[in-house]
């Protein structure tokens, strides 16, 4: 594993609040037949998970961004969509823009409870889709059987609607 994997798991791991990581498993139904089954949490808070996303997206490569997007636990892969947020927003890249949207389609296993769908999907898919007429990928996510391809392509029009298009 590289080191900067190593590094953001050890700055979320001091971030660890046991307290919170007892009540994350309840509030995000993690239990047997839940939305959320089997899902672990360390109890790291957002606004936490916020700052090591922009201490290190820049120094992140997607190959590694995706082994803590794989994580088992929940706050590693919010921490790594806050990173591929930041990545995609501060791009002026056409290319790289579609490298992440890829990334993105090719890891959506890991976007698999709401705030994960609800933090990057409208933030990425949405803006994409709506920048380059790509509604299709919206379409075809909603047509899944997969409860959280559904929700992105509900929750991904978010963009549309900010930018006042219904």
């Amino acid at each position: 594993m590289g080191n900067i994997i190593k590094e953001i798991q050890e700055a979320l791991a001091v971030l660890s609040i046991p307290e919170k990581a007892e009540f994350f498993p309840r509030f995000f139904k993690t239990g047997k037949g839940e939305y959320g089954e089997g899902d672990l949490f360390l109890g790291v808070t957002v606004p936490d998970q916020r700052s090591v996303a922009k201490e290190y997206y820049s120094k992140i490569n997607l190959e590694d961004l995706s082994i803590i997007l794989s994580s088992k636990y929940h706050e590693h892969r919010l921490t790594a969509l806050f990173m591929l947020i930041l990545k995609f927003e501060k791009t002026k890249d056409k290319a790289v823009k579609e490298e992440i949207i890829q990334f993105y389609l090719d890891h959506l296993q890991y976007v698999n409870n709401w705030d994960l769908v609800d933090s990057s999907c409208y933030k990425i898919l949405g803006r994409y889709a709506f920048e380059n007429g790509k509604e299709d990928l919206l379409r075809t996510l909603s047509d899944s059987e997969e409860m959280w391809h559904k929700r992105i392509a509900v929750v991904g029009t978010m963009y549309y609607v900010k930018k006042g298009s219904f």
